[in-house]
Formats: structure tokens, sequence, C-alpha cells
């Protein structure tokens, strides 16, 4: 008799739907079973942060958090954040982090990309990110498309930087522990077991 393999139990420190979407479109890709927990936790950062260290810093925090109140094989803190970039630009920034049971760190990005300069200067005097593109006449909402979706035209969605971000941190922890975390590739759907 088979006896199949226990669940890895993963925790996000998110409700948001596309960072939950992120993980289910990502974990199969490591894990043939899996389950996944969404607590709403604190980033310990304030609500936009303003540089690439202070978005790894939230997620950092999130992932820590929820793995502990999860008791989870492996915490998730997925958060966006804005940094300088080329040419004096402020750019829009995701990070991905998971920690695991021993404390290992995992540290993940996606691709950044440049803000207008009228919401970049609204950003820099205080604003969050989301306000100054609605001041802006820019409708976007974090649990849509986001701000990838609204200054892409929808070619790119928040869903799709989150899941880059993590795969990247997935990976990073792979090569940490020197051997894969679970490879598998089986016909679980996404959301679970």
């Amino acid at each position: 008799m088979h006896t199949p393999s226990p669940s890895i139990r993963l925790a996000l420190g998110s409700k948001q739907p596309a960072k939950r979407a992120a993980v289910q479109e990502i974990a199969p890709l490591f894990w043939s079973r899996w389950e996944l927990h969404c607590l709403s936790v604190p980033s310990g950062v304030r609500s936009q942060p303003l540089s690439d260290e202070e978005t790894v810093a939230g997620a950092l925090a999130r992932a820590r958090v929820v793995r502990d109140s999860a008791d989870a094989d492996y915490g998730i803190g997925l958060e966006s954040g804005v940094a300088a970039g080329p040419l004096g630009r402020l750019s829009a920034v995701r990070r991905a982090v998971v920690v695991d049971r021993d404390g290992c760190v995992g540290i993940g990005g996606a691709e950044r990309f440049a803000l207008p300069p009228a919401v970049a200067e609204r950003v820099l005097h205080g604003e969050e990110l989301a306000s100054a593109l609605r001041v802006l006449g820019m409708t976007s909402t974090s649990s849509e498309g986001g701000t990838v979706a609204l200054l892409t035209g929808g070619r790119r969605q928040r869903r799709e930087l989150f899941a880059i971000a993590l795969l990247h941190a997935l990976c990073d922890l792979e090569r940490q522990h020197g051997r894969p975390l679970q490879f598998a590739r089986s016909s679980v759907a996404p959301g679970g077991t």
C-alpha cells in the first residue's frame, strides 16, 4: 500500500487575491501536495515602502510572522514598493521572501518598471502609489491588475510579477539548501491538495 507524501504547508502573509493567485501558480512547480493558508499580517514597514531594502524588509517580516502564526513549512511574504531606478527615475518593485522552518531565507524579485514622472513626484512627497494614480485620473486597485496593468495597457498583471518574484525566491532557497525543495509535476490543481 502506497502512502501519499504529506502536504507541504504554505502560509502567505496576505489575503490579497493577486498574491494568492501567484502562490497558486508557482507552488505546483515545487510540490505535488501542498496547502495554502492566507493570513493578513503586518509588514512592519510603512504602507508605501520607498526603497528596495524597505520592500524586502516588509516581505521578510510578513514571511516570518505568517510562518510562525500558521506553523507552516514555508512562510511567504510578497511586497510592493518603489525604489530609485536608472536615470533618476522612480520605479515600482515587487519582492518575495520565503522563510523555511530552519529560518533559511530565500529572496526574489521581478522586473522593475519606471513610474510616470507626475506619479513619482507625488509618491516622493508622501502619497501612496494608488492614491497618486487616482489623483492623476488613473484607477487601479491592489486586488486587480495593479499599477503594472494600468501602465502597460493590460499587457502585464500584478499576479504575474508576484509569481516571478516568488519563483526566484524559492529557487534561491533551493540553491542555499543545495538540493530541490521537492520537484513535482503532478496533476494537483492550483489551490492545494
